[in-house]
């Protein structure tokens, strides 16, 4: 068994490194993606409700899981991994309410700290969290409801101070915005409230529902899961449990992507097909993409014809984004790579982010044709001949774009701050590799 604190810190020094990639060669073979980075953070958060142990199988070796973990331990819980890739996790001992600000800083997710720390000891001090900088990421929605349910929020320039001196009670709330996170942390602090919660205008994202579905193993109760409605029993306790996290859609569709803009066919086992053969085919097709399933597998065929489906009467199509079941905001930055192979012009509509577009420069200089219209919005002419530059990765999403990029085009591509990428893409460059990649990780 091994402390997460060597794991973490073995990740956090992996800083000054980047990836050098040789595009042109066909990604192909069999993939099996990782666990749910957006499930696994969010778990992670409400294994402190429960006064037991609680084993989670499937967790990513990721850097912003690895910075949980250790948030979770600097709180006091026991951590240990127990096997590859599964985690025992017992935050009955936890006796410290004040995350530290420099693993806080590292991850948005550490606010998810906020909902059970309050739940079940009435207090949480936290710092401003941090995560991508892709625009405003205002933490109102978490605030609003969680004074609903009783707490006493102070707000200060760079901390948050929570109290529920007189414990949670359960309360009709509705989210001003369907945000995932607040919507985390709201069930979980429901979860030992006193008295019954609805959350209306709630989340309802796959990693929303698997979190749900732990609160009800360890003895919880939340109806409504998948819906945008939930209904929250509160409860004096909760005993351990055990869960698996289920595959990264986000990865899934990444992978996707890359299979079809580089020629090659890809098979991606387990990858749950039901949380893409709705929006995410529907967009993807609009680009010439398409794949079969073949039981739980996603099989992406080689050598498709991309060519953009244009709207009725020749009218410029448009992918946009939006919450759960719409077309994922992270799978915007890909759509926009991959519009850049496919025939046609597309309109590119990202609605949550105001800074999430900001990167295209780095595809304009490859070769790619677009029209940054505004901080939303932009046009896509393709196909476009990319060729190999030099790059930085400003963000998960966008950096995996650029790795993207860099497979479809032609000469050498180096992308620094790798950093960013592997903090929600495990062990890619090895994977990447077995696929057929001509790419290696070096130091900066």
């Amino acid at each position: 068994m091994r402390h997460c604190y060597l794991q973490t810190m073995s990740i956090a020094t992996d800083e000054n490194f980047a990836y050098v990639i040789r595009g042109g060669q066909p990604i192909q073979g069999t993939l099996i993606p990782g666990g749910n980075k957006n499930a696994a953070l969010p778990i992670l958060a409400a294994t402190l409700l429960a006064d037991g142990p609680v084993e989670l199988a499937n967790l990513p070796k990721i850097r912003d899981v690895m910075v949980m973990l250790e948030l979770l331990s600097s709180l006091g819980a026991a951590v240990e991994e127990t096997a590859p890739l599964t985690w025992r996790i017992d935050g009955s001992e936890v006796n410290v309410f004040e995350a530290p600000a420099a693993l806080a800083c590292e991850i948005r997710a550490s606010f998810l700290l906020a909902g059970p720390l309050l739940a079940r000891h009435g207090r949480a001090e936290l710092p401003r969290p941090g995560g991508d900088r892709i625009g405003r990421r205002p933490l109102d929605a978490h605030i609003h409801a969680l004074q609903a349910l009783g707490a006493e929020v102070k707000v200060e320039p760079d901390r948050y101070s929570l109290r529920a001196s007189r414990g949670l009670r359960g309360a009709d709330i509705f989210l001003h915005e369907m945000s995932v996170m607040a919507t985390e942390n709201t069930v979980m602090a429901a979860a030992l409230a006193d008295g019954a919660t609805t959350i209306r205008n709630a989340a309802s994202e796959p990693h929303v529902q698997e979190l749900c579905h732990l609160i009800n193993a360890m003895g919880g109760s939340v109806r409504g899961i998948g819906t945008n409605t939930l209904e929250v029993e509160g409860r004096s306790r909760l005993g351990g449990a055990t869960a698996t996290i289920g595959p990264d859609p986000l990865e899934v569709g990444s992978f996707i992507g890359l299979a079809a803009v580089t020629g090659g066919e890809l098979r991606i086992v387990d990858a749950e097909p039901e949380h893409h053969h709705r929006m995410t085919k529907l967009c993807y097709g609009r680009l010439g993409i398409s794949w079969r399933v073949e039981g739980n597998d996603i099989v992406v065929p080689a050598e498709q014809e991309l060519v953009i489906q244009d709207d009725f009467h020749g009218a410029i199509p448009k992918i946009d984004d939006g919450p759960w079941p719409a077309f994922p905001a992270d799978l915007t930055s890909i759509s926009i790579v991959l519009a850049t192979q496919a025939r046609g012009t597309i309109l590119i509509h990202e609605k949550l982010f105001e800074s999430r577009l900001f990167w295209v420069d780095r595809l304009i200089a490859m070769g790619a044709r677009i029209v940054l219209c505004d901080p939303h919005r932009a046009v896509v002419v393709g196909p476009s001949k990319l060729h190999g530059q030099n790059l930085a990765s400003p963000d998960i999403r966008a950096g995996m774009a650029l790795v993207i990029a860099a497979l479809a085009a032609e000469g050498e591509s180096v992308i620094h701050n790798i950093r960013q990428v592997e903090r929600g893409y495990e062990n890619l460059h090895e994977r990447l590799h077995d696929l057929g990649a001509d790419i290696e990780r070096i130091e900066d």
